[in-house]
């Protein structure tokens, strides 16, 4: 039970008291343009940082375990986006909810709770860190464009179709420059980012709830809690659980198909599940308007909270199933 409880993490309690707070005291006026500034700057040292923490031994050493690598992005920004469509397409579910649960599906793969939950389950770790290093660096491109492909901004209040050209410069300059430039400084300040983990969990988790708090509160200031019902969040939370159970089993029946060692196997279902709130959430700000964006972010936080407790599980099980290695005597 103390295992299954522990993937109620702080954090999820600060994004839950962060929501709160957006929807008791949204920021106003002049504070909202504060606080998207000091959003903007976070997401930026964000990138920064990651750009300069990812090295580039693990992109080269990636590379000779190529299938297993596109089969992760297969069903990341191939199978998951299909299964969105279908989902967007459904007859109850129209608006704002149903370009949440599309952008939802157009999203790379976590990063952290990707290897994490693989190391828990006794799977190749080093390929979980090259794959989802992978899927979030061409997410920073490929996102934008398959949001731009499928995506029909005029249907959620974005008054046009597709991203504009200030969307794509906010994501260049927002997203791809720093993360360029932080990897490009890695020789220098690699080392030192890489020492200071606390550092970049406090910027990873801190850009977020900043995020999160304006887009919130700027959802809250055009009516957004009026505008949904608990039974909203209900059939919300039944999409995404639904959807979380279809691509857990797809990844196992691939995985299957390919013949793929358990430890790589492992690789793929956890690194192929999963949905990344820390690309989401900036991502959202950049490519939707102020008002719609908290509501576009719903199904991303409902999804990735059932991703971490599935996911924590089916890892334990794993570990427990796993071959017991013998110590030579």
């Amino acid at each position: 039970m103390g295992r299954f409880l522990s993937v109620f993490e702080p954090f999820i309690l600060m994004l839950l008291g962060t929501v709160v707070l957006a929807s008791l005291v949204p920021a106003r006026g002049e504070m909202a343009t504060i606080v998207g500034y000091a959003a903007d700057i976070g997401i930026v040292l964000l990138f920064f940082l990651h750009g300069a923490k990812l090295s580039r031994d693990a992109i080269l050493s990636g590379l000779r375990n190529w299938k297993l690598h596109l089969a992760v992005l297969a069903v990341t920004f191939v199978a998951f986006p299909l299964f969105g469509l279908g989902l967007s397409a459904l007859p109850f579910v129209t608006g704002p909810l149903a370009a949440g649960l599309l952008f939802l599906t157009l999203l790379p793969s976590t990063v952290q709770s990707s290897i994490a939950f693989t190391a828990i389950a006794r799977g190749n770790v080093a390929a979980a860190v090259c794959s989802a290093s992978f899927s979030n660096l061409l997410g920073i491109l490929i996102t934008p464009a398959l949001v731009a492909l499928l995506m029909n901004t005029s249907d959620i209040g974005g008054g046009s179709s597709g991203i504009s050209m200030e969307s794509v410069e906010a994501i260049v300059l927002q997203l791809l420059v720093p993360f360029v430039a932080g990897h490009l400084l890695r020789p220098w300040i690699g080392a030192w980012v890489t020492r200071r983990k606390a550092m970049l969990t406090v910027v990873d988790r801190g850009s977020i709830l900043l995020v999160v708090y304006s887009a919130f509160g700027a959802a809250v200031v055009e009516g957004l809690w009026t505008k949904l019902s608990i039974g909203d969040l209900i059939l919300i939370g039944l999409l995404c659980a639904a959807l979380l159970a279809f691509v857990l089993a797809l990844t196992f029946a691939v995985a299957r198909l390919m013949k793929l060692p358990r430890e790589d196997a492992i690789v793929l279902q956890f690194c192929g599940s999963k949905k990344s709130l820390a690309s989401g959430v900036p991502m959202a700000g950049v490519l939707f308007p102020p008002a719609q964006v908290g509501v576009i972010l719903l199904p991303v936080m409902l999804f990735h909270q059932l991703q971490l407790i599935a996911c924590a599980v089916i890892a334990r099980r794993y570990a427990d199933a796993a071959p017991v290695d013998i110590e030579p005597g």
